[in-house]
């Protein structure tokens, strides 16, 4: 993978990593151990190891069980508010370790904010969501966490094999939230 393809591919990953901290985790862990696809440098080759992967495993399963049922997922939103910067910060200093003329404390802090901000976004979604229609949590909070799940998936895999649609969805993504915005100004003109 080229340069660009390789930075492309840690931003995808720390953003997969805003969504669910492990799913970005055990698909690059995976893929380092099983394919060619990923190639993990020193000491981030640690994730293929059989331990890592099976705790990766079970710390998703986890994860996904209990970001289904409304009360505990809010307990597990916030331990997950340091965790997926973390796990992003990571997922993007394996993917530019190649790349030298990327400071790795700079590769950290760019995986960091990237998946804060995606928690962050994410997590203040959910909360208008669920206020709108509080007796409806039991139902949005799983079906919201499976869209979510889903994603971090998609955009893993995407960041991966295919480096470049991260650039196209960051672009459709920046259409829709310039889209939205414009609505909101038109039915709420500032006077």
């Amino acid at each position: 993978m080229d340069d660009i393809g390789t930075l492309l591919s840690a931003f995808g990953l720390a953003a997969a990593a805003g969504l669910n901290a492990y799913i970005p985790l055990l698909v690059v862990a995976l893929l380092a151990r099983f394919t060619d696809w990923v190639a993990l440098s020193p000491p981030y080759d640690a994730l293929t190891h059989p331990a890592i992967i099976g705790l990766l495993f079970l710390l998703a399963l986890v994860e996904f069980l209990a970001d289904k049922i409304p009360a505990v997922d809010a307990i597990n939103d916030g331990i997950q508010t340091f965790v997926r910067p973390a796990a992003g910060a990571l997922l993007f200093g394996a993917q530019t370790g190649a790349i030298r003329e990327i400071h790795p404390a700079l590769a950290l802090a760019c995986g960091l904010l990237i998946a804060g901000g995606v928690h962050s976004l994410k997590a203040a979604f959910r909360r208008v969501v669920q206020a709108g229609a509080p007796p409806l949590a039991p139902v949005t909070t799983p079906v919201l966490s499976v869209l979510e799940d889903l994603a971090a998936l998609g955009v893993s895999l995407i960041a991966v094999l295919a480096a470049w649609g991260i650039l196209a969805l960051g672009i459709l993504f920046g259409l829709w939230v310039a889209e939205r915005v414009r609505r909101k100004q038109t039915l709420h003109p500032s006077g």
